[in-house]
């Protein structure tokens, strides 16, 4: 009989041996892939000419498409979903702080050439990469917003926004911290998600990217019933009192004590729940030429908001985005609640 010594080093051999083949098979698929000519290759000649890639460009792309599960070679001009889902893969897979500065400053030029940033029309958002300087966002520290702010600058690695500093006494104890970030695309959705202050300076946080979001999905304009009172500054010396019935970031639903105006666009104020008293141009719809049943001295009137609204449709969106939140919550808590 085999004594236990030899049938050990048997099973060694025999383990080893299966390791190398499949190393090998490994090492010569991944060869394979890398020299053969993948799908797509007259395709990528093509819109390589048609995006004006140099050669750098070109490379730099080639490497990505190789990196992923794609045999297309053009699969990346296709798509912003397909090409940032390329991008997050080869830093994974290489690690992004040890990629080259000049790779990492290419993969920024074809976003831009392939028009993959949020600020082209139509764009899917999968990626804090594809923000831009002088987006807004919100910062949320404990559920809490706590700033309103803009984006400074982006590079691959990590982005950096601006901090007044007036919430946290010590701006250094938010290194570390995870802190949830909030933009609003009009018209698409409220994305959200945790995020880790990588440094933090008196005037700006740097923080890492994000590429897995929550998002709230927005019809056109996301609709909510109110009650809010309002002043309207018809002109600089006539003022009515009336109040908001429905609230969107697009323009409202208003009631007010006269069945004609002076002027189709006016000014008004109201206060906004959590975010203060917001006083903002409207331009007048149409009359609805009928009351409120219960506000029977106020007629009807929709309108928009005109002039720069930027400010107060962001508020309105991260209103309406807490109201439906805290409706799904309650609507959970009622489902999962014993009868």
């Amino acid at each position: 009989m085999l004594s236990n010594f030899v049938l050990i080093w048997i099973s060694a051999l025999v383990v080893s041996f299966l390791l190398l083949l499949l190393g090998w098979e490994l090492l010569k698929n991944i060869k394979q892939r890398k020299d053969a000519e993948m799908f797509g290759f007259e395709a990528f000649e093509e819109k390589k000419s048609f995006y004006n890639l140099d050669d750098k460009e070109a490379s730099i792309l080639e490497k990505l498409v190789r990196h992923s599960s794609f045999s297309n070679k053009d699969a990346l001009f296709n798509s912003a979903l397909l090409f940032e889902e390329a991008v997050n893969n080869f830093y994974t897979l290489k690690g992004v702080s040890l990629i080259r500065k000049e790779t990492l400053d290419i993969i920024r030029v074809l976003r831009q050439k392939l028009g993959f940033y949020v600020d082209t029309k139509g764009v899917p958002f999968t990626s804090t990469r594809q923000l831009v300087p002088k987006e807004r966002v919100n910062l949320l520290f404990e559920s809490i917003i706590k700033e309103q702010t803009e984006i400074l600058e982006l590079n691959e690695y990590s982005w950096t926004v601006a901090y007044s500093g007036h919430w946290t006494p010590n701006y250094q104890s938010l290194v570390g911290a995870s802190i949830n970030v909030r933009w609003t695309r009009p018209e698409d959705a409220v994305y959200y998600g945790d995020i880790k202050v990588l440094k933090a300076f008196p005037d700006k946080l740097e923080l890492s990217h994000l590429v897995d979001f929550e998002k709230v999905q927005l019809r056109r304009w996301l609709r909510e019933p109110v009650l809010f009172p309002l002043e309207a500054f018809i002109t600089e010396t006539y003022k009515l009192e009336g109040m908001l019935f429905d609230l969107s970031a697009g323009g409202v639903l208003l009631g007010l004590p006269t069945y004609e105006l002076l002027f189709n666009e006016f000014e008004i104020q109201f206060e906004l729940p959590n975010f203060g008293v917001e006083r903002v141009k409207i331009e007048i719809l149409s009359n609805l030429s009928k009351k409120k049943e219960e506000y029977s001295d106020l007629y009807l009137y929709t309108a928009v908001f005109s002039g720069e609204f930027g400010r107060i449709q962001e508020r309105v969106l991260q209103y309406l985005f807490e109201v439906h939140k805290n409706q799904k919550k309650q609507k959970n808590r009622e489902e999962n609640t014993p009868k």
